[in-house]
Parts: structure tokens; sequence; C-alpha cells
């Protein structure tokens, strides 16, 4: 009975193979897909772009271990109990060391959940998210769009205040001032997403401003002129990986501040074991960028909540924005001449 036993277990894994332990870890739906349901975090240290210093993709484990030891540190720094008596702030707030300009500041440090891990993929940890160009760098935008941007920034300076609808998507509670496609670590906070699979459909809920993207499996894009605020996605199976194509982005969706219309986004959500997805994400737009650019995101199981992104809910913020742009004009034009 023992060497039937042995047997067996021996030939299971010559039919396996190398990755039959990950595989036998991927939880499948009943259709035998690889299960990508759950909430899962993609906040990382990693950043995007990498910087112009450093030449290889792979870190060590010794500098990511660091890395991470040294913003755990400035958390527990940052979380320790302000002086009871310490003076008021200087007038016109505290000076930027990195802009030399004076403001009192947003959140402090309690508020913010930007990450603080190496993103690590195929056991390797990466010293940015970018794979392709080797450099690591976004690819230069080509001339027309510098000159699209140019354009942009003069027709709106000195009227960025004037209507609602020139103030960016997500002040305006719209769509998420992160990048929900591809789906990008913001760096900030709420870099969670939720994900709902059935046999036809894939919804990527994002924590970020509660957005849902609807992904279509097996359908055709929408006509060209139909363009959803989230870009229109339809998703295939190839093998266990989960290809998503997203086109039809409205012009007033700009991807990094530059990509829109012509913006062509592919992403492949691939289940390497129980807890980790690896997305690796493809940018193609040949009137912005001088050739496409690929990276990769590791998303890691998650066991907290993702609450309600509440950011319509009394959205005084936008109407105090244009509310003291009007006060300020009416202050100038009390101070012109009359005639």
């Amino acid at each position: 009975m023992q060497a039937r036993i042995t047997v067996a277990v021996v030939a299971v894994g010559v039919v396996l193979g190398v990755t039959g332990s990950a595989q036998q870890a991927i939880p499948r739906t009943p259709d035998g897909r690889p299960d990508l349901q759950g909430i899962w975090d993609y906040a990382t240290i990693t950043p995007l772009e990498r910087p112009a210093t450093v030449t290889d993709l792979a870190m060590s484990e010794a500098a990511a271990t660091a890395l991470e030891k040294g913003v755990a540190d400035r958390i527990e720094r940052l979380a320790r109990p302000s002086d009871p008596n310490r003076g008021a702030p200087p007038a016109g707030g505290l000076v930027s060391a990195r802009t030399g300009e004076t403001g009192v500041g947003g959140y402090n440090n309690f508020y913010i959940d930007s990450g603080d891990v190496v993103a690590k993929i195929d056991g390797v940890y990466r010293t940015s998210l970018i794979v392709d160009p080797a450099d690591g760098r976004v690819p230069a935008l080509t001339p027309e769009a510098r000159k699209r941007s140019m354009t942009r920034a003069a027709e709106r300076k000195g009227r960025e205040f004037d209507h609602p609808e020139f103030r960016p998507v997500g002040e305006r509670c719209v769509i998420s001032f992160g990048s929900t496609s591809p789906l990008l670590p913001n760096y900030f906070y709420n870099n969670h997403v939720q994900i709902v699979q059935t046999s036809d459909h894939v919804v990527i809920l994002t924590e970020m401003v509660h957005d849902a993207r609807m992904v279509r499996l097996n359908a055709e894009h929408l006509p060209t002129h139909v363009r959803p605020w989230l870009g229109d996605s339809i998703g295939r199976w190839e093998g266990d990986t989960l290809v998503v194509d997203t086109t039809n982005f409205p012009a007033h969706h700009l991807f990094r501040g530059q990509s829109a219309e012509h913006l062509h986004v592919i992403e492949r959500f691939r289940r390497v074991d129980a807890s980790t997805i690896v997305l690796r994400f493809t940018i193609d737009d040949p009137t912005t960028y001088t050739r496409p650019w690929t990276g990769e995101v590791p998303l890691r199981a998650s066991s907290e909540a993702i609450y309600e992104y509440a950011c319509h809910e009394g959205n005084y913020a936008l109407e105090n924005i244009l509310r003291g742009e009007r006060s300020r004009d009416q202050r100038d034009a009390a101070k012109r001449p009359q005639h």
C-alpha cells in the first residue's frame, strides 16, 4: 500500500513539473480559472521609475531590508506624540525644504499609507516598477505631446478657477486621482483593490474614490465615440493569465497628465501563489510617447476591508475653491481705478 501511494505522488509530481506546487497553491473558480477574487494591497516604496543613479532592475535583499527599515523608523518617529508646549507655527506656515515656499501643509503622517515594502516579483526585489525600457524610465514625450501640453497649459493659465470643469477630475470626485487603468500605486493612501470575478465579467474596484471598472470577457470594444470615464475594458483568458485590454478613454481622463484619447493599456493579471498576483501592464500611445513601455506591480492578499470613499458627500471643497476665487475677483475689481 505504501509503495502505491509513493508511486502516485511521484506520478503527480512528474505531470505537474517544476511548477506543480505553485499550481496546487493557486485557488481556482468552478470553471477552472485562477481565482483572482479578494482584496489586494498594491502599495509599495518601489518607485514607478528607476532613479537615474541606479542601473539594475534587481535589488539585493540587504538593500531592500535597509529601505524598509528606514520607512518603518520614519513612521514610528512621526507617530510620536507632539510636544504640547511647542510654540505657534510661523506666519504663513512652514517653509518647504523642497520648494522653499510656505504653506500650512496637508495631511500629517497618520493619514498617509503609501506603502512600507519593496516590490518583490518572482523572488527578486525591484528598483523600479518599469521593466521596459531597460533603464526603467518612462520614454520621452513626442514633439506632438510636448506641444499639446504647452497649449493646454497656456489655455488654462490664469483661468484654473474660472469653471468647475477646469478643476481636476479627482478634485471634482468624478474619478480617482490615482491611476485606475493601469492599476498603479499612488504613493499616498488607499492602495487597495477588490476583484470580483464571474464567468463573463471581472470587476476591479479601487479603494481610491471607489472606482469600479467593469471588464467584459470575450467581448468587443465599444464604438470609438463611446468613451466611459474609466475607458472601455474587455478581457480574455490566455491560459492562466487574465488579459485586460482598455481603450476609448475620454479627453478629460489624462494619464500622467498627458495621454487620453489615444491611450491603449494592456494589463496581464497572473496569480502566482495563494497570496500574490503579479500585474504586468503595457502603455501604448504613439501620439504621446516615443515608444510603448511596460511595468510590473505585485498585488498582495490583504485581510483589510475596503470602506466607502464618500467623496461626493458634501464636497464643499470644490465649492469653496471657486467661491474663494470669486471673492478675490471682487477684491481685485474694487482696487481698480473707477472711471
